[in-house]
């Protein structure tokens, strides 16, 4: 998840992707009849954030400021940073230190205890509200093998990522051993405007298949980024066909988030849902 370019054509994957010009006109359209068809599709999994704490059991806390193999600045901690409330989970990052070194800021990162494979997954958030440079929100998702196999053997998801670097924009990538930021062959819509991300609820998701994998925004019309399975697939180029699992967090700094602007803290990402529903 990290320097971020456009490749159309890699290692047999097949990109689609509307221009920038049409998708930002069509981003508004989150009442389209699509959309309704969607949530009256059967529903095989969901975190509503309709109490007044983290359910522990729907989620596990990663704690330490070890890096996180991106340069990271912040440390996560177990449940100081998050905050139910109101319908909406809150990841909270605060500057605890003199800031500009690693511990110096405070944040969470989320894991679900929910596997999922395959299925359309839409999750609601709104980004921080804009303050400056130096945050990297991401609602993504890690092959379920991680642990046994590594990354980037077991794939990753990014179905949606931010970095108020770049302000009004939005990412969504995937990353295996074929394709992913350490060589610059990562598949990616590379950064899309989306104008209300800082003030306004999105849907970021994505319509997964055996054989395919679409990002949209907003609603399913509103497609950003198709990605066929290669005919020649395997475990490297494809590994997109088992169990994932969901991951929440804003991060501090790093290889994407840049420079840090100690005036922005706390900030504060909302996530109204996530969803997974049986696919057409």
């Amino acid at each position: 998840m990290l320097l971020v370019f456009l490749f159309t054509a890699i290692v047999g994957c097949k990109e689609a992707n509307k221009n920038n010009k049409d998708l930002e006109s069509n981003v508004e359209q989150v009442d389209s009849s699509s959309q309704v068809a969607v949530e009256n599709t059967t529903l095989k999994w969901s975190e509503e954030f309709n109490g007044t704490t983290v359910d522990t059991t729907q989620w596990n806390y990663k704690l330490g400021a070890s890096g996180w193999g991106n340069n990271e600045l912040q440390n996560y901690t177990n449940g100081l940073n998050t905050e139910v409330a109101d319908g909406s989970l809150k990841i909270i990052v605060k500057k605890e230190g003199t800031g500009q070194k690693v511990g110096d800021y405070t944040s969470a990162r989320m894991t679900s205890t929910q596997k999922v494979q395959y299925g359309h997954v839409a999750i609601r958030a709104k980004m921080p509200d804009y303050k400056g440079k130096g945050i990297w929100p991401a609602l993504w998702m890690l092959g379920a093998d991680i642990t046994e196999i590594g990354w980037p053997q077991c794939g990753e998801i990014d179905v949606m990522e931010y970095v108020s670097k770049n302000p009004d924009q939005v990412l969504q990538t995937i990353h295996s051993v074929a394709n992913n930021h350490s060589n610059g062959t990562q598949i990616s819509t590379d950064f899309i405007p989306l104008p209300t991300i800082e003030e306004e609820f999105h849907i970021y998701g994505l319509l997964w298949k055996e054989d395919q994998l679409q990002f949209y925004i907003d609603n399913p019309d509103n497609i950003t980024l198709t990605i066929d399975r290669p005919e020649d697939y395997n475990i490297d180029n494809w590994p997109f066909m088992k169990e994932d699992y969901f991951i929440l967090y804003i991060a501090v700094g790093g290889n994407l988030g840049g420079e840090v602007d100690d005036l922005i803290f706390p900030s504060v990402m909302e996530v109204d849902y996530v969803r997974v529903y049986e696919l057409d």
